[in-house]
């Protein structure tokens, strides 16, 4: 029995020249799409501290418990995606092709060069993604004490940090 695709038989049976390059061509084209597209999906995070809060006659209390006139700064972090990546996906998927114009000899050169492009660009979407949402997490918020930088993804991810006081609640 024979092992052969369905989508070999019918580029076989095309009359086109140069149709399995058309295909894999599409092929990098919806593995770019599905990669921006999972990328957005999953790079989406967001965590928040309030050091301190409220007592029970409603003065604010700050992180040590002690008694404060104002009322404590709150931090929130928001994961997002980079604009980066998708300038990087995008850049693969035209440096492929114009490597296969500039540089392939013959079809499976140029097919060689596309597969690689797809898989370039899904390796990118999934270590973008791992090493976001690892460093998020890792992002000392709850030793925050009002001051001091943190240190973001970048450019893997983007991350929106936003301060208010304390809401009575």
């Amino acid at each position: 029995m024979s092992q052969t695709s369905r989508s070999e038989i019918s580029l076989k049976a095309s009359s086109l020249p140069g149709a399995e390059i058309v295909a894999r061509v599409r092929r990098l084209l919806v593995v770019g799409l599905v990669a921006a597209v999972g990328y957005s999906m999953f790079m989406t995070g967001s965590k928040g501290y309030c050091p301190g809060g409220v007592e029970a006659d409603g003065s604010f209390i700050d992180a040590a418990g002690n008694a404060t006139d104002t009322a404590p700064m709150c931090i929130n972090l928001t994961l997002q995606p980079s604009a980066l990546v998708f300038i990087a996906i995008a850049a693969v998927a035209f440096g492929a092709l114009t490597m296969v114009l500039r540089r392939a000899a013959d079809v499976p050169s140029a097919i060689r060069y596309l597969d690689r492009a797809a898989a370039a660009i899904a390796i990118l979407a999934v270590v973008s993604v791992a090493i976001s949402q690892i460093w998020f997490a890792m992002i000392p918020i709850t030793d925050w004490d009002g001051t001091g930088t943190f240190f973001y993804p970048f450019p893997f991810g983007s991350v929106e940090l936003d301060t208010e006081p304390m809401l009575m609640g």
